[in-house]
């Protein structure tokens, strides 16, 4: 399999484990023991890594790639990431769950149904996904990825929308108020889905 060209990200490798070249690695897997089975990881300049042996340890795995058989060679793989092409992972997706490759490059929309940008990334820095969003007008935007702030996502249609009030990019004063209200009309909240699972993860 060559590059991947929608790629997910799998996991992270961490500090050298021992003198054999053994590798401490995050995983974003439901089942951190199953990135052995997604075939050849991928490293962003394209490297292919193979696990040949993975066990778990604490919250990481300790995993022996192919190849790497001592500790410098191990330290040396020290914060690489690690991905699979988005067409390696399955397809049946719970009800509301997403992949966060599916996700980047939907427009944006707000509830009046304006496009308003496009999801450049998912961002995630230990307090629940955050959409980052190229703003056609502005600087780019960040945005919690919650029900309230993203109530509808079409990935299907391409597009997914956000009430600018809950993502904290109007306030009462802005112009949007009025559109605002309008799409508060009729709508129920328990159909709004939930954030999405990271690479091949549960949320």
């Amino acid at each position: 399999m060559p590059k991947p060209k929608k790629p997910v990200k799998m996991a992270v490798i961490g500090a050298a484990h021992g003198i054999r070249g053994e590798v401490r690695v995050k995983t974003y897997t439901a089942d951190p023991l199953g990135l052995a089975h997604y075939g050849p990881l991928y490293a962003s300049d394209g490297r292919a890594f193979e696990v040949v042996s993975i066990r778990p340890q604490a919250t990481v795995v300790i995993v022996q790639f192919r190849g790497v058989t001592d500790r410098n060679a191990a330290e040396a793989l020290n914060g690489i990431e690690l991905f699979v092409d988005r067409s390696a992972l399955p397809a049946d997706l719970e009800d509301e769950e997403f992949y966060h490759a599916d996700l980047v490059g939907l427009a944006v929309r707000d509830t009046a149904g304006d496009t308003i940008g496009k999801v450049k990334a998912v961002l995630n820095y230990g307090g629940g996904d955050i959409l980052e969003v190229a703003m056609d007008e502005g600087d780019d935007a960040l945005i919690p990825f919650t029900k309230a702030a993203v109530p509808q996502i079409a990935t299907g249609d391409g597009y997914l929308v956000i009430d600018p009030f809950a993502a904290g990019l109007v306030t009462g004063d802005d112009e949007l108020s009025e559109h605002h209200a309008e799409a508060e009309d009729g709508f129920d909240p328990k159909r709004r889905p939930r954030g999405p699972r990271g690479a091949g993860g549960n949320r």
